[in-house]
């Protein structure tokens, strides 16, 4: 056996993680999880559908690694333990960190479904009972014989397995239900029904398996997006190195054509990018020193020198990965019920064919005819259509989502997005674009170049996006700044530091106001510079003022338009800002929706509060500030350029920066529903019609089994369509013109 070696930093040295070849569905996954967490000793246990991994904390004192894996090949499928040791040193351009920080190999290439072990069962079963069927037509004899054989060989891994899910606490598995149907009708003299049964069982999980592979592969191709090798910049020149390698404050460069190997930041250099491997964003993005660029995407023309920001582990696609990984373990609502309801269900379904085999034929009734039909029963019974019809669409959706830059965290916030009822919005860096600029410097004690100088000194080392834009028109005036002490932020308020003997700050006008009144003059000014849309600050000298500063922030170009998708779909839209009241209404009024202004991010809550209760809110942020209102609200999306601590407290993200993604995601969540809904319907409406068609002598064995394979079929493909959904983009809603400057 492969012992695991030292895991690199970051990663838990408690954990395993193997893959598990063959699970290939929403119950499959359920199923490992339920039998691995009864092992004594086991702990953390998750496995994942998308990558067909199992991660778990062992106490091999308790449960012995062999016992576990054994238990897995018991199931059906086929551990395989990754660990660094598994990846040959004499192949370095396939390593690279998985998400669990392990040595990373390619993903397997998926072979032909003819040569899986399901593909071949079907092909040996199928032979064997079209051999069975033309024999018929020379001995009838013979054609018996083979009829048998083909039902035992294709029931005897089912029963197998059905046997180890007995021995290790679940009883009623499908497998037990089909296996009992067809020994069963071979027993009663129907063993040609019984070869159709298995063989009809056995193609729904083949083509349940192709459907998996397909869902999966939009993730997974994920992780070849990053290129193997990298060229890192150094003394000596260029030198080709392992983009696995590489760390953080190193230099790369990207040639024309090439992938960007790393997340990080442009040196030197300018060209086009091409972002849509990870955002889904099809327009190419021009790019300078000072942007930052993802691993994955493509230079189109330039040559680049890029600065890395992240290791191979933590770059953003691997964290979109690892997100998507974790969203399958958030189940919706609709998912988890069904779970319970097929705990009950199957136990119950083998109870009714129990009692409508034995029952009859005990009061008088013909024991084959009532025996037939119970054994029906199984099969109609059998829940792995229902069980798979929420979780197919969910990945799906998760899927088609990822690729077109809409991140969702889990079935739940997937199904939620689409029921809310108010969407509101913060201001800066979520409808605007989040770059304000000085539009007016006003000095009322002090010279305006003064104003601007101890200014941008009080907000150095700020990352607010006013403060960057004010040091930022400092430095183009060339201002020398002097040194600072004692700097800090009041959130919502102002930020504050000593410098040149004064305790300074750059206050909102609301808190300048509530430390000193402020002259009629002076409020006259400040309400000019709001009413024209401009976000006024004061730089005070305790509680004198020194000066104003007015900045505009230009809302986003698809801002517009997002609001009026939303209005289309019945949802509510309100901007919640800090900004000043009047501020915000010129923002609020050029783009069609309602505003809350001056809002501290405690006020954010208490008025997301108010919105639940009228139906659900999500919240759209993407900075610090946001965080506490994107967890406290029903649903949170961040923007993809927003902080990681939004990216993290958020239950979605929007990769592209374009304020339409909400709307997408109402959309898509709401295909997601419809197409659950539709599922639902299949493998129920399927069962009870053919229950009815059973109990009247209507329907024999093979199209019994229709039931459920036939439903699992009809439930697979149409999850399958999800992986087609696209945002329907509707004539773009024309901006008003901004106000004239002062």
């Amino acid at each position: 056996m492969t012992s695991v070696t030292r895991p690199e930093a970051g990663v838990d040295p408690g954990a395993l993680t193997y893959r598990v070849d063959g699970m290939d569905c929403a119950s499959c996954v359920l199923k490992v999880e339920r039998m691995v967490g009864a092992l004594p000793g086991t702990a953390a246990v998750t496995a994942s559908f998308t990558r067909q991994t199992l991660t778990l904390h062992l106490d091999e004192r308790r449960t012995p690694r062999t016992l576990l894996e054994t238990n897995l090949r018991a199931l059906g499928y086929a551990p395989s333990l990754l660990s660094p040791a598994a990846q040959p040193a004499t192949q370095p351009a396939q390593a690279g960190p998985d998400l669990t920080g392990h040595s990373r190999r390619r993903a397997p290439a998926s072979l032909a479904w003819s040569r899986t072990t399901q593909g071949r069962l079907v092909i040996t079963s199928g032979v064997l009972l079209a051999a069975a069927w033309l024999l018929g037509f020379a001995e009838p004899r013979f054609a018996t014989a083979g009829y048998v054989a083909a039902a035992l060989l294709g029931v005897w891994p089912l029963a197998r397995k059905a046997l180890a899910s007995a021995r290790l606490g679940d009883p009623f598995s499908i497998n037990m239900l089909v296996s009992l149907a067809a020994i069963g009708a071979v027993a009663i003299g129907e063993a040609p029904e019984g070869a159709v049964v298995v063989f009809f069982f056995a193609v729904g999980e083949l083509l349940e398996g192709v459907a998996a592979g397909r869902a999966r592969a939009g993730i997974q191709a994920l992780t070849a997006l990053t290129p193997n090798t990298a060229l890192l910049v150094g003394a000596a020149g260029l030198q080709e190195v392992p983009a696995a390698e590489l760390q953080v404050g190193q230099t790369v460069q990207v040639n024309p054509g090439g992938r960007v190997p790393a997340d990080g930041t442009i040196v030197s250099g300018t060209s086009s990018l091409d972002d849509s491997p990870v955002t889904g964003e099809s327009v190419p993005v021009t790019k300078s020193p000072g942007d930052h660029v993802y691993a994955g995407s493509i230079n189109a023309s330039g040559v680049l020198r890029v600065q890395v920001n992240a290791a191979a582990a933590d770059n953003t696609i691997a964290r979109i990965i690892q997100l998507v990984e974790e969203a399958e373990g958030n189940k919706a609502p609709t998912a988890r019920f069904i779970d319970r309801f097929s705990r009950s269900y199957t136990p119950g379904v083998v109870l009714v064919a129990a009692l409508v085999a034995l029952l009859p034929p005990l009061l008088g009734g013909a024991w084959h005819d009532w025996l037939y039909k119970g054994i029906s029963l199984l099969l109609i019974g059998c829940p792995c259509a229902l069980v798979l019809s929420v979780p197919a669409s969910i990945t799906s959706a998760l899927s088609a989502g990822t690729r077109r830059g809409l991140l969702v965290k889990g079935g739940g916030a997937l199904e939620t997005i689409g029921r809310v009822r108010t969407v509101a919005f913060d201001k800066t860096g979520t409808l605007t674009a989040g770059q304000p600029q000085v539009t007016d410097i006003i000095g009322l004690n002090l010279p305006t170049q003064d104003v601007l100088r101890l200014a941008a000194a009080v907000e150095t080392g700020s990352s607010h996006p006013l403060a960057r834009a004010i040091t930022a028109r400092a430095a183009q005036a060339g201002l020398t700044l002097p040194h600072v002490m004692d700097a800090q932020a009041i959130p919502g308020r102002a930020v504050t530091a000593t410098a040149e003997g004064r305790a300074l700050s750059v206050a909102s006008p609301r808190h300048a106001a509530s430390l000193a009144p402020l002259s009629a003059a002076l409020q006259a000014r400040l309400t000019r510079l709001e009413e024209q849309g401009r976000t006024a600050v004061l730089l005070l000298d305790g509680a004198q003022p020194l000066g104003i500063l007015a900045l505009r922030d230009e809302p986003r170009a698809d801002a517009r338009s997002a609001i009026a998708e939303l209005r289309a779909l019945g949802v509510r839209t309100v901007m919640l800002t800090g900004d000043n009241a009047r501020t915000g209404q010129a923002i609020a009024r050029d783009l069609g929706l309602e505003v809350q202004a001056d809002l501290l991010p405690g006020d954010k809550l208490r008025v997301i509060d108010g919105y639940k209760t009228q139906g659900g809110v999500a919240m759209v942020g993407d900075g610090i500030n946001d965080a506490p209102a994107l967890a406290h609200s029903d649903v949170g999306i961040a923007m993809g350029g927003g902080t990681d601590v939004a990216l993290e407290t958020a239950d979605a993200a929007l990769l592209h920066e374009r304020v339409t993604g909400v709307a997408d995601l109402v959309r898509l969540s709401r295909a997601t529903m419809r197409n659950i809904r539709i599922n639902l319907a299949f493998a129920l409406g399927l069962k009870a019609i053919f229950l009815v068609t059973t109990l009247l002598g209507h329907t024999n064995l093979w199209m019994a089994v229709l039931a459920d394979t036939g439903a699992t079929a009809l439930v697979t493909a149409n999850a399958l369509r999800l992986l087609r959904w696209a945002p329907h983009r509707s004539a773009p809603v024309p901006a008003s013109p901004a106000p004239h400057p002062a």
